[in-house]
């Protein structure tokens, strides 16, 4: 073993080994954990047109009942962080990558929305630290959202740059586990709360390099909600305080926008 990845907050291991010569990746999960099979998902339905560009790392092996993944280690540095965290290309290097994996299939689904209204709901149920005042007008503003049927893609799940890795001037991809199909604007709710904050630059190169903006205003600001409010929700769970409070931002920034 030369690295332990691992976050920590869950329990699942992540570690990057040495083994007949080659430099691998094994990720395994606990009980309570499901990334392994949405990993296997990713990688066996569209992952190879980033893969074929050295962009995605190589699946070696996986069982879905162990809940083990092993591929080949990508070479790179952690883009969060880093100086390329603040170079509009590495953004928009990743509008077109996130381009490519959205554009390999599209299907309607007519019960998504009301999946995730249900969804928000009940996490508002679970312990959290949001203000009662505040889950009441959640609570009203969710049970007015429509259920009408949406387009799913391949989404990523946790697009930012805490997943991404640049070497020699390029941009490529990693951690799969919350690979699924979703509506393509779930793939930039993540970057709206930090990066594109931080600097507009790097939102207008991302939406060049994407080729289009598909933030329709009601869409936006429903995905926008949920997200704040399954961040706030989850990060008090697994003790996450810092992430927590981003949550409680994103959540105080939508309703402004929605007053």
């Amino acid at each position: 073993m030369l690295h332990d990845h691992s976050w920590g907050l869950v329990d699942n291991v992540v570690l990057e080994v040495e083994a007949a010569g080659g430099r691998f990746v094994v990720k395994a999960d606990g009980e309570t954990n499901h990334h392994i099979a949405r990993e296997l998902d990713a990688h066996e339905q569209w992952l190879r047109p980033w893969v074929s560009q050295g962009r995605a790392p190589r699946l070696v092996a996986g069982d879905r009942s162990a809940k083990i993944i092993v591929t080949e280690y990508l070479p790179g540095r952690l883009v969060l962080g880093s100086a390329t965290q603040r170079d509009p290309e590495t953004f928009r290097q990743a509008g077109r990558l996130l381009a490519q994996l959205h554009a390999q299939e599209s299907r309607t689904d007519a019960a998504y929305e009301a999946h995730e209204n249900t969804k928000v709901l009940r996490n508002l149920d679970k312990p959290h630290r949001i203000s009662p005042d505040v889950v009441v007008e959640l609570r009203r503003i969710v049970a007015g959202w429509p259920t009408d049927p949406v387009s799913l893609v391949p989404t990523h799940g946790d697009w930012q740059p805490r997943n991404w890795l640049a070497h020699h001037g390029w941009i490529s991809v990693i951690d799969f586990g919350r690979a699924a199909l979703r509506p393509a604007i779930t793939d930039w709710v993540r970057l709206e709360a930090r990066d594109f904050r931080d600097d507009p630059a790097l939102e207008t190169a991302f939406v060049d390099g994407y080729g289009a903006d598909p933030r329709e205003p009601d869409v936006w600001f429903r995905e926008r909600l949920r997200e704040a409010i399954n961040t706030a929700v989850w990060a008090h769970l697994v003790g996450d305080e810092q992430f927590e409070a981003q949550g409680h931002q994103m959540i105080a920034r939508v309703l402004d926008l929605s007053s």
